[in-house]
């Protein structure tokens, strides 16, 4: 009887060991480039299913319509949500390329420069991104990367302003852990 509840042991031990990932599995980011050019805050966490494959869900803070430069005197007022999914395709010591096929919905006001004239920004946008990551040390991360979304938003894109399909740039910077 010891004999078989060592064995066990041993086996549940094992399968253990062997079980243990060794890659992070967790990400958060935030969008510098969106900071410095726009003003905009993009934070972002991705949750790692396996070491070339995560979820991300992204949280944009005064978002804006793609690179869209706003005149004197107009204001974005909006918010994003953004679920996306990465697959990286791992050439050399976790750095490569990566597509992102993502959903976002985005709500909130643009006001032109006269104050009167808003535009309903709330839209559902489906896109698909890619990039190339730099991962120093399986720690930290650079990944530059653009994106075209088809907005899906009705007073969005019956706007003179903006177009109905929308194009992004960003570079990542990130902590795995």
């Amino acid at each position: 009887m010891k004999k078989i509840v060592l064995a066990v042991i041993l086996l549940v031990f094992s399968a253990k060991t062997f079980a243990q990932d060794d890659y992070p599995k967790h990400q958060v980011n935030l969008n510098i480039l969106n900071v410095i050019w726009l003003s905009s805050v993009e934070l972002g966490y991705e949750h790692y299913v396996a070491f070339n494959q995560s979820i991300e869900g992204e949280l944009f803070i005064n978002d804006q319509y793609s690179f869209f430069f706003k005149k004197s005197g107009e204001k974005y007022n909006c918010t994003s949500l953004k679920l996306g999914y990465n697959y990286y395709f791992d050439l050399d010591g976790n750095s490569g390329p990566y597509i992102n096929p993502f959903i976002k919905t985005r709500f909130g006001k643009f006001t032109y420069a006269d104050e009167v004239t808003k535009v309903n920004m709330n839209s559902f946008i489906v896109g698909l991104g890619a990039g190339y990551q730099f991962n120093y040390n399986d720690t930290f991360v650079i990944a530059p990367y653009a994106n075209i979304a088809r907005n899906f938003g009705k007073e969005v894109n019956g706007d003179s302003k903006f177009w109905a399909v929308e194009p992004n740039l960003g570079v990542k910077i990130a902590y795995k852990f």
